[in-house]
């Protein structure tokens, strides 16, 4: 069905002569399509976006994967696969123990399938990255500044140093003073990380770069969505993209520019505990000091929704145990479940493939984290907006733009799957992807 949906909003593959070009892939986390496409209506001022629009090619939608959270659909947008195949199944990587210290997906190993990357250095192109997830010790790109962080602490610099490429940081920190924290999500460490890829652009020359921007996502979670707050930050994220088109053009005069979100947002009410569930069900024991002494059943969450993993995926007795508890619990109104996904249903979606069950929020509600025996069963939020709901969901819906050589002015795609886009810049810089799940856009 996914393939059909693809094909009727792609229409026509890209011509056999690909046009190897140079890209700039720009990513901005929880850009919803409609601000873009509606900024007018909505009192925004971003002219550098809304030039995609007028002058290449846009999408009415970008449905997403499951779970529309952030790292699986940088996977995404990277492989042009879902996270069943290329393994980033969550921003978080499954820790039933509590001992990983809240460890996500950062490391480019984890990769299952070939990436864009991958693809142009092997064709002979340089790589540059500034931020991207899932990028450390990407061994293909060329000039890295990966996404990492642990505690917040000064010594996590000397962390993302260590872990870009050799002297690179060094070399751009002497000329443009200290870099951003990986963990600091404000629009001012987006800014600085746009001087930063605007200096790798103009002085290294990549063929293909990826820049990730991160604070409307960080805005839209503590203010909610289409909050003035996060209007304010759309703007200086236009900014920044507009420094970008202009040092890739400058670089590169003939180079593709496209830019992408990962997910849409919901506002958000209210947040619910499956892990208090599942310990009062005696699926998962604590000891005295609050810690996961044994499990047999665990919530993996991913905001809006959590994938179930079973300790033996295939005792029978546990699968119905499970089950039980969780008809029980959508069945209570008070715990805002809108749908639970079997394993058939979560391959259909190209989610996890350990889970057993999936659990879908209704919009408002999302899965809360791990807080130990006391955390109540449903608690009123603290974050304003979330994510990681169904792909099905209309407010999950992503963005994508695209402008530059060959990219016919003021085209509409209308509504294309997310794993369209990576194949349709393979072809655009010339190079193969053949692990791609969907076929190409035309230009």
């Amino acid at each position: 069905m996914a393939r059909v949906l693809a094909f009727a909003v792609a229409a026509i593959l890209l011509p056999a002569t690909a046009q190897a070009a140079p890209v700039l892939f720009i990513s901005i986390d929880g850009l919803r399509p409609g601000d873009v496409l509606d900024a007018n209506k909505r009192g925004l001022k971003i002219p550098n976006l809304r030039r995609f629009v007028k002058e290449g090619g846009s999408a009415a939608s970008v449905r997403g994967v499951l779970p529309t959270v952030t790292y699986p659909s940088h996977a995404t947008l990277l492989t042009g696969v879902s996270p069943a195949k290329h393994g980033i199944v969550g921003n978080t990587t499954f820790d039933p123990m509590q001992i990983n210290q809240g460890g996500w997906f950062w490391y480019a190993s984890a990769f299952r399938t070939p990436t864009l990357w991958d693809a142009a250095r092997k064709a002979g192109m340089t790589v540059g990255n500034v931020h991207w997830p899932v990028s450390v010790g990407a061994k293909s790109v060329t000039w890295n500044l990966p996404q990492i962080w642990r505690t917040g602490h000064a010594d996590d610099a000397a962390l993302v140093a260590a872990l870009s490429t050799p002297g690179l940081l060094e070399d751009m920190e002497a000329r443009l003073g200290p870099y951003a924290a990986g963990i600091d999500e404000s629009i001012e460490s987006d800014e600085k990380r746009g001087v930063f890829a605007a200096d790798l652009i103009a002085n290294k020359k990549p063929g293909f770069t990826t820049v990730y921007l991160t604070a409307l996502d960080h805005e839209q979670h503590g203010k909610g969505p289409g909050t003035e707050d996060a209007h304010a930050v759309l703007e200086r994220i236009d900014a920044i993209v507009g420094t970008l088109v202009k040092a890739e053009l400058a670089a590169h005069p003939d180079a593709v520019i496209a830019v992408a979100s990962d997910h849409g947002f919901s506002s958000t009410d209210t947040e619910v505990s499956l892990f208090r569930a599942f310990i009062d069900a005696g699926l998962i024991t604590l000891d005295a000091d609050g810690k996961v002494t044994t499990w047999d059943a665990m919530p993996w969450p991913s905001g809006g929704s959590a994938a179930i993993l079973l300790a033996r995926p295939d005792d029978t007795a546990l699968f119905a145990k499970v089950e039980a508890l969780l008809a029980k619990l959508k069945a209570d109104p008070e715990m805002r479940i809108a749908d639970i996904a079997n394993r058939t249903s979560i391959g259909t979606l190209g989610g996890n493939p350990q889970a057993a069950f999936y659990v879908d929020f209704q919009r408002g509600a999302y899965a809360a984290g791990f807080k130990g025996a006391n955390a109540p069963l449903v608690a009123a939020s603290k974050s304003k907006g979330m994510h990681g709901y169904f792909p099905q969901s209309a407010e999950m819906r992503s963005t994508f733009l695209i402008m530059g050589k060959g990219i016919e002015a003021g085209k509409s795609y209308g509504e294309i799957d997310m794993r369209a886009i990576a194949p349709t810049l393979a072809r655009i810089m010339g190079v193969p992807l053949p692990d791609a799940e969907m076929p190409a856009l035309t230009p």
